[in-house]
């Protein structure tokens, strides 16, 4: 079975032929200010719709109230939310039944204990991405580059599907797949030539890597 990939944080229309070219799974665009890669709605509606057939397009949003997601859904054509934030499972849920999409919750990961947050979104939510935890002091709750120990995920189970995030590289991906056994995965500032700035070679090596057949699987 392949491994799935998710490219993020696309902010051009050559990253979304350059993620469609190398046959990613999905694509994500980034709702957060703060963020090199954030969108308008307008920017992300063009990229969206440029999206080939079969690639799902996920919104990441970091702790939305209903009348940004009101807006967001209006206009842009997305097949799955990604919460970043610190939504809770019945924030989760509730943004689930509104807008009728499935959706991904994103857990932060430094130690074991907090896989524990896993178990509380798995009834709630569509798929768990378990990344990095972000910097105490920093402002992106994600693609920060960062990896956490992946041996605290290794060979796991969890009740919902669930990506690999936090530091992945096209050097590094072969490697995590073969220490977690995870079947997708998500990168952002790995597949960069600078903040935002999606690199073609990078993301085609990137997939690649998932699919190396000496990769060994768990």
């Amino acid at each position: 079975m392949d491994v799935r990939t998710k490219i993020c944080g696309l902010t051009r229309l050559a990253d979304v032929e350059a993620a469609a070219s190398a046959d990613a799974s999905y694509v994500g665009f980034v709702f957060f200010p703060k963020s090199p890669r954030n969108l308008s709605f307008e920017a992300a509606r063009d990229l969206a719709i440029a999206v080939p057939a079969g690639i799902v397009k996920v919104g990441l949003v970091v702790d939305p109230d209903d009348t940004m997601l009101d807006s967001l859904m209006a206009q842009v054509p997305l097949d799955m939310l990604q919460l970043h934030g610190h939504e809770t499972p019945a924030r989760v849920a509730d943004i689930r039944a509104r807008y009728g999409l499935p959706v991904m919750k994103a857990v932060g990961v430094a130690e074991e204990s907090d896989l524990e947050q896993v178990a509380l979104f798995s009834g709630v939510a569509d798929q768990i991405l378990i990344d990095a935890k972000p910097p105490r002091d920093g402002d992106l709750p994600g693609g920060n580059g960062l990896a956490f120990d992946w041996r605290l995920v290794a060979g796991r189970r969890f009740g919902k599907p669930w990506m690999l995030a936090g530091g992945l590289t096209p050097e590094t991906v072969g490697t995590a797949i073969s220490m977690t056994g995870v079947q997708q995965v998500d990168v952002s500032s790995g597949v960069e030539s600078a903040p935002g700035v999606k690199d073609a070679e990078k993301i085609a090596a990137f997939v690649a890597a998932t699919r190396a057949p000496s990769v060994p699987r768990l």
